[in-house]
């Protein structure tokens, strides 16, 4: 479907034209309607389907014509990131109207904060924040939400795994009764639908197809033992030295630098960007990892929904995520927008129960790839379940703890 079928003002359509956008797509397709009508929403779209364009064209269709200069839309966010690459798209799409924005998130200056006290006091037509930052304004009693009449979460299911279920609460007992409730979330868990329950009014709902990577990822796993990982992921990256944009992703903090380390030794010159560096380093890594300047990025889970950057030609999760729907994520950083890319996964003993879920909720066998011979043999692929499978939060310990009851962390 056309954008110029969807209703929108000649000012949005002329944007889009600007930007070089005519079709919308599913999730857009679907979502600009129901919003228009003012209906509440609870929307299930993997990142890298548009569903950032489904809530910011229709609100900024609404926002055509309005004089005054009142808050008029909350989006809340996970992620520092992801407001900055969500207030970049509302410059984008609000080129050639009269709408002001402002990104609300920590670790910026004072200077930073005087700006965001100053448009949530006296008014931004939207406001795009974390829930962290924002409750600290909240908290100081100058925030002016009385005329709130859209509130967009974003990334919903990544807020309530990192903890925010309060915050959002706190965040919504601050708006009027009446406003219209827009839900993204890249999965539909029973923590969603709780939310969904509590703060949505009748809404409509939309599910996409979420769960499977863009059809133009080549994916592989490489089965390795940890001591063998740093030799594997070295000789993928150095098989393919025509790749100038490649994302090694990680589960924790303390191996970005890690893994930093050892790739320089072995060559291969990377950087590593998580929530460890200041706001301004991370920018300046993500300006120059966009120009090519730099090939490797090492970055952490919560990275990979704040990256927005097209032509990435490789990622490589050097370990498993912990959560299957996070897979699709990582790897839905390469092959955005009909290109194509590949997705290697470095996967332990231990680690092959959580590929399996991987498997089973994208619905696809992924090739199993054995170290070359230089590097050693690597652990044979099993389709047991291990004895420790409820959390997984022991397993691979039962050497260490035979005889003893495992403690708690």
């Amino acid at each position: 479907m056309k954008f110029t079928e969807l209703k929108l003002n000649d000012s949005v359509l002329e944007a889009l034209s600007y930007m070089g956008f005519e079709n919308a797509t599913p999730i857009q397709e679907k979502a600009i309607p129901l919003i228009l009508e003012n209906k509440d929403l609870i929307a299930c779209a993997q990142t890298g389907t548009g569903k950032t364009g489904a809530f910011v064209l229709p609100i900024l269709n609404k926002l055509v014509g309005k004089e005054d200069n009142n808050i008029d839309t909350l989006i809340v966010v996970p992620t520092r990131e992801l407001a900055v690459q969500i207030e970049k798209e509302i410059q984008g799409l609000s080129y050639f109207l009269s709408v002001g924005s402002k990104s609300v998130y920590g670790g910026g200056t004072g200077k930073d904060f005087d700006l965001e006290k100053d448009a949530l006091q006296n008014g931004t037509d939207i406001i795009v924040a974390t829930p962290g930052k924002l409750i600290s304004h909240l908290k100081m009693g100058y925030v002016n939400f009385k005329h709130v009449k859209h509130l967009i979460l974003d990334e919903a299911d990544r807020m309530l795994d990192m903890g925010f279920i309060d915050d959002l609460t706190k965040i919504i007992s601050f708006l009027p009764k009446k406003h219209q409730t827009l839900l993204f979330s890249a999965t539909m868990a029973p923590n969603i639908t709780k939310l969904a329950e509590k703060i949505l009014n009748n809404p409509e709902k939309i599910s996409l197809s979420i769960a499977k990577p863009a059809a133009g990822v080549k994916q592989a796993i490489y089965l390795t033992h940890d001591n063998q990982k740093v030799k594997v992921l070295a000789h993928i990256i150095k098989e393919r030295k025509e790749y100038d944009s490649i994302i090694v992703f990680t589960s924790t903090k303390s191996k970005v630098s890690e893994i930093v380390r050892s790739l320089g030794r072995m060559g291969l010159p990377a950087k590593g960007i998580s929530s460890n560096l200041e706001q301004s380093e991370r920018e300046e890594v993500l300006r120059g990892y966009r120009a090519k300047r730099i090939r490797i990025l090492v970055a952490t889970d919560v990275m990979s929904r704040g990256i927005d950057i097209k032509e990435i030609n490789m990622v490589i999760n050097y370990d498993v995520p912990h959560e299957a729907a996070d897979y699709v994520h990582r790897v839905g950083r390469t092959a955005r927008a009909n290109t194509k890319g590949e997705a290697f996964t470095l996967v332990n003993s231990k680690d092959m129960f959580r590929m399996r879920k991987i498997e089973e909720l994208i619905e696809s066998k992924i090739t199993k790839i054995n170290p070359p011979e230089s590097i050693g043999q690597g652990p044979e692929w099993s389709d047991r379940k291990p004895k420790f499978s409820g959390s997984n939060k022991h397993q691979g310990k039962k050497k260490n703890f035979r005889h003893k009851k495992p403690q708690s962390k």
